[in-house]
């Protein structure tokens, strides 16, 4: 457990802004902090000083849940459906990749493909399915399967982690996203979850990935069953793994959203937690290099004031989500609307890969014009 310190607010942030690392104590001081102006200026100050270049990224890609069919139980999830469920659906090939198709005409670059933990497809589905996409479009990059599921593969195959990933690999997974974290401590793992991986487990699917030469993002799910100290854990354990690796290319963090869940009775956490935590865990994961506002739940104007509060980076355009939108809360932007939100604060949009690399002119001009005329309604209308 961690204790609260007693240093001065004003002598953690100086700490972080000046690039000394803080410790789980300043960590908490500042969670049980409500400076909130001074926390966010701090870490302002820090993201320009890890990305000093006169643009602000994004990136146009599109989540495609293959399947909702999900052996774990949730409390905190609106979307998974049992395995008997008569709501339960598998896209097929051909849904699949007409997305992949709608998103590569749109200018997107890579999907976020996420699924259940489904009880009955072997590894050799997998593989046939990112075949499949790298054959159609190779220059698209899969982001695909959270840790939880690739843990689960490994049961459903009784194989080692390494050989799975190795496997997924060469068949053509690019990068992993940090879906499934939650909040990583054990204690609150267990009381959201059943059948589902653990805090030891989900890092070490990590672990691996990096080992292995590949890269991931990482989140945290909060304001739900943890305590603060819990959300300092949280970031130590990524940090602690950072620093072993360096495999995490960015870090994303967004609230609980409660409706439709079997935790519909925890009340909402707003905008004011949001931004504070944040704007800590650009102060704290010192290690990580880009951080991404969570506009889909917090919506345009929270979403763009994030990119003050320690973000470098608006996340996607993201054509498709399932997850939050069947809790009740999700917000959709425009291509026009994401530049806009960039080009307010006196940056300059720029569209990126999964790399942080970003595209060429011609190809972000191509998404540009892909885009044009295509308002939150007609997105919203493209994915159902």
């Amino acid at each position: 457990m961690i204790a609260s310190g007693t240093t001065n607010i004003r002598d953690i942030l100086d700490k972080a802004i000046a690039g000394e690392r803080l410790s789980p104590e300043d960590g908490l001081t500042l969670l049980e902090s409500h400076d909130l102006a001074a926390i966010g200026s701090a870490a302002d100050q820090v993201s320009r000083r890890m990305h000093p270049e006169p643009y602000r990224t994004y990136n146009v890609d599109r989540n495609i849940n293959y399947t909702n069919v999900c052996t774990a139980v949730c409390d905190f999830c609106a979307f998974y459906r049992g395995p008997k469920s008569d709501e339960g659906y598998v896209l097929s090939r051909e849904q699949l990749l007409e997305k992949v198709e709608e998103t590569v005409a749109l200018g997107g670059n890579q999907i976020l493909m996420q699924g259940g933990l489904h009880p009955k497809f072997k590894i050799e589905w997998y593989e046939d399915l990112l075949r499949d996409i790298k054959a159609k479009f190779p220059g698209v990059n899969v982001h695909g399967f959270s840790p939880p599921e690739l843990h689960h593969f490994t049961k459903v195959n009784n194989m080692s982690l390494r050989e799975v990933l190795e496997r997924l690999k060469a068949a053509g997974l690019g990068s992993i996203p940090g879906g499934g974290a939650e909040i990583l401590v054990d204690r609150v793992r267990s009381a959201l979850t059943r059948g589902k991986c653990m805090t030891d487990e989900w890092l070490e699917v990590m672990r691996v990935w990096h080992q292995l030469g590949g890269i991931s993002t990482a989140t945290m799910m909060f304001g739900h069953l943890e305590t603060l100290p819990e959300r300092i854990e949280h970031l130590e354990r990524l940090r602690q793994v950072q620093d072993e690796t360096n495999g995490f290319t960015a870090f994303i963090c967004w609230t609980f959203q409660p409706d439709n869940t079997e935790l519909s009775h925890l009340p909402a956490v707003g905008s004011f937690e949001y931004l504070k935590t944040q704007a800590i865990s650009r102060l704290y994961l010192d290690n990580i290099p880009s951080i991404q506002s969570s506009w889909v739940t917090q919506g345009l104007k929270v979403g763009q004031l994030a990119m003050l509060f320690g973000a470098n980076d608006m996340g996607s355009l993201m054509i498709e989500e399932n997850v939050v939108a069947e809790a009740g809360t999700v917000h959709y932007l425009s291509l026009d609307q994401i530049r806009e939100a960039i080009e307010e604060l006196g940056f300059e949009p720029r569209q990126r890969d999964v790399f942080y690399n970003l595209v060429s002119p011609e190809a972000e001009q191509k998404a540009i014009d892909a885009n044009r005329g295509l308002g939150p309604k007609e997105l919203v209308q493209l994915t159902n």
